[in-house]
Formats: C-alpha cells, sequence, structure tokens
C-alpha cells in the first residue's frame, strides 16, 4: 500500500479553514497570484524576475498573492515589501515538516488542508503568474486552466514567465495536444508567454479595465 500523508480531519476543521482564509482576504485590493518553486535561490535570474514582478505589481495597486514559502514565493513577496502601495500576502500549509514561511508578509495564513488553501489562491485572484517551478507549480497551472476552461472560474489572464524554462512545455500543448484533439485552438487563448515586466503588468491592467470586469 502507497503511504500517503493524510491529516486527519473534520468537517468543522475544513469549514475553519475556509473561514479562516475567508475572514483574512475579503477586504484586499485586487489581487494577483504567483507561483513557482521554493527551490530556486537569491543567486537565480528567476529570483531576481520575482522581486521585480512583485514590487510592479504593488506600484500598481495589485496586492501579491504566493504560497508564502521561500524561493520565487519569497521573491514575490521581497518585491511586494519594497513598495508601500499595496499588501504581501503569503497562503502557506502546515506539513509533516514544516514549511517556512517568509519574512516578507504583510499577511501570513496557514492552512492545515492543501484543497482549501489551493481554492483560496485562486479565489482571491484576478491573474496568475507562473514562474519555473516543480511538480507543484504545475499542478496549480493545470488547475487554474482547467477551471477557466470549464467555466468555474472567470476568464483571467493565465501568464508563463520564463520563456526558456516553458517554451518546450507550451510546445506539447499547442502541438501534441492539438493534433490529438484532447484540447480545440480557443483553449490556447488561455494562456500567454511575457517576460516583460512592463507588459504582463500592462495586460493585467487591461483585463481589469474592460467592460465585463467592470460590470460584475
Amino acid at each position: 500500500m502507497n503511504n500517503i500523508y493524510c491529516k486527519s480531519s473534520s468537517l468543522s476543521n475544513i469549514i475553519d479553514d475556509f473561514i479562516k482564509g475567508c475572514r483574512n482576504l475579503n477586504n484586499i485590493d485586487p489581487a494577483v497570484t504567483i507561483y513557482g518553486s521554493a527551490r530556486l535561490k537569491e543567486d537565480n535570474p528567476y529570483y531576481k524576475k520575482a522581486t521585480e514582478i512583485g514590487k510592479s505589481l504593488a506600484d500598481s495597486g495589485y496586492s501579491v498573492i504566493t504560497g508564502g514559502s521561500l524561493g520565487i514565493m519569497e521573491a514575490t513577496n521581497r518585491g511586494a515589501k519594497l513598495s508601500s502601495n499595496s499588501t504581501s500576502i503569503g497562503l502557506n500549509i502546515e506539513l509533516p515538516q514544516e514549511q517556512e514561511s517568509n519574512k516578507y508578509l504583510d499577511i501570513d495564513i496557514k492552512f492545515d488542508h492543501f484543497f482549501v488553501r489551493k481554492l483560496m489562491l485562486i479565489r482571491n485572484s484576478i491573474a496568475y503568474l507562473f514562474l519555473p517551478g516543480g511538480f507543484g507549480t504545475l499542478d496549480e497551472l493545470f488547475e487554474v486552466l482547467v477551471l477557466i476552461q470549464t467555466q468555474n472560474s472567470s476568464p483571467s489572464p493565465v501568464i508563463l514567465v520564463g520563456e526558456e524554462y516553458w517554451s518546450k512545455l507550451f510546445d506539447f500543448i499547442e502541438t501534441t495536444m492539438i493534433e490529438h484533439k484532447t484540447i480545440n485552438q480557443r483553449d490556447l487563448e488561455l494562456i500567454s508567454i511575457i517576460d516583460d515586466v512592463d507588459e504582463i503588468v500592462e495586460v493585467i491592467k487591461n483585463h481589469t479595465s474592460t467592460p465585463s470586469q467592470n460590470s460584475s
């Protein structure tokens, strides 16, 4: 039998997790969630890119949400803290080996359940940025895409940052998956690769200023 970590939970524990997330996040500014690896160190170019993105988003008035840990998450929160214009938020998770929170958080929430944390990362954001990451980042990427594709989440920018890192995956999506008809051409419009920070912020601003967004 596979040994899969499963924290024993009651319905009340799960509800408490939902209430904790909603109460702490209901009054934040429009937010952007940034995903990426916890393994990338401060000298990595993508760490530096994430710091720049975090500051630019915060300067533009967007709250910045990450998974609250190290690597890309720390870098993004660090950038947001360089700005005094918005809120730096981390949504962390209690694990058997504790996942450390980074020190650049205005709001630090620790969840007991992965699925509640994943929902809160999505629920409170109007755009999603994915920097290089591992299985967890890929899991979040395809979950976001599925929710938007199936209209269970509002249409929102899904941006891959790091063309060198993501290009082979994107090639697979737009060739093999299209050829086998597991997705259609319209699904390709759900995702884009953008490395320029100013362009990323502009795409998000244009999305939030469309009539459909203003009327919601």
